[in-house]
């Protein structure tokens, strides 16, 4: 049996959550996998995984022994890309994470500029806005908007995001510019429920306190392209992150409104691992994106009037 074979196969199923998944991920058959579980199973002596139904739960001893599968595999993977030069050379494979809007107005064009530069590297780029775990999912790089957990991760700042209301001209002009918080509840709203619940938006004032302020949410959508579209059309007012509304307020399809009550703004970084030595892809990349990135979130910053 190969060992480390059976460890990534019991950490693929791990982090699938199912024997099925593990196989798709790995690209073997699911008696392949199956058959390797068995068969690490019957060499430590003990069960790693309860099967049921439903989902598979990890024992004691497959809790226990998942922790040092992890810490093993990174290891051999660490002494890989050592031997292979990927501490000495930009090259290989760079694995990038960030929010859809933000991966699509700013790092898909880095991404592009950067590839120019480095020929010998490849990105695969993961756009979604949960926050992935870069450890167990094997990712170089993530950016992220938002305050960062105390945790081992290593953060590059990049500047700040704001969440701002903002409508069109002509809802502006025939409900009315909203002067304070309270006269939210009269107008019509747009909802970006990645964002704020439906019913409700969360605003921080600057000792920290939190309001839920009451409003009615005409739509509710589950991306912010789609709540800045509908906003563009005239159907009431949105709430999205800066970085999101800045080509509409930049052409005047939005216009932003309560400005003096936004809360305040949040970080952006660009974060990694803080475990071993960092390749040279992944430093190459964040040198060449921090600054970049920087002086758009700059931009933006100033052309919103802040």
């Amino acid at each position: 049996m190969d060992r480390l074979e059976a460890m990534s196969v019991f950490a693929a199923i791990v982090d699938g959550g199912s024997l099925s998944a593990a196989g798709r991920r790995l690209a073997v058959p699911l008696a392949t996998v199956s058959r390797k579980l068995a068969d690490l199973e019957a060499h430590l002596k003990t069960r790693l995984i309860t099967r049921s139904t439903r989902k598979l739960v990890l024992t004691d001893a497959g809790r226990d022994y998942l922790e040092a599968c992890r810490q093993i595999l990174e290891q051999v993977d660490e002494a890989e890309r050592a031997a292979s030069g990927a501490y000495a050379k930009v090259k290989g494979r760079l694995v990038v994470a960030a929010p859809i809007v933000f991966g699509r107005l700013h790092v898909v064009p880095l991404a592009a500029a950067f590839l120019e530069d480095h020929p010998e590297v490849d990105i695969q780029l993961r756009l979604g806005d949960r926050n992935v775990n870069l450890i167990e999912e094997h990712v170089d790089l993530a950016f992220r908007i938002g305050t960062l957990p105390d945790s081992n991760l290593v953060a590059t700042p990049l500047g700040a995001i704001r969440r701002v209301v903002c409508a069109s001209p002509a809802y502006l002009q025939r409900f009315g510019i909203p002067q304070t918080l309270d006269e939210l509840a009269a107008h019509r709203c747009i909802s970006f429920d990645g964002l704020d619940a439906a019913s409700a938006w969360t605003f921080v004032g600057d000792n920290g306190d939190k309001r839920q302020v009451a409003v009615h949410s005409r739509l509710t959508v589950s991306t912010a392209d789609a709540a800045i579209a509908a906003s563009s059309l005239g159907l009431g007012l949105t709430r999205v992150l800066s970085y999101q509304v800045a080509d509409a307020l930049r052409d005047g399809r939005l216009v932003r409104v309560l400005a003096d009550a936004e809360p305040p703004a949040v970080p952006a970084s660009l974060i990694h691992p803080g475990q071993g030595r960092l390749p040279m892809k992944a430093r190459a990349f964040i040198d060449f994106a921090a600054g970049r990135i920087r002086e758009q979130l700059q931009t933006l910053d100033e052309a919103a009037g802040n």
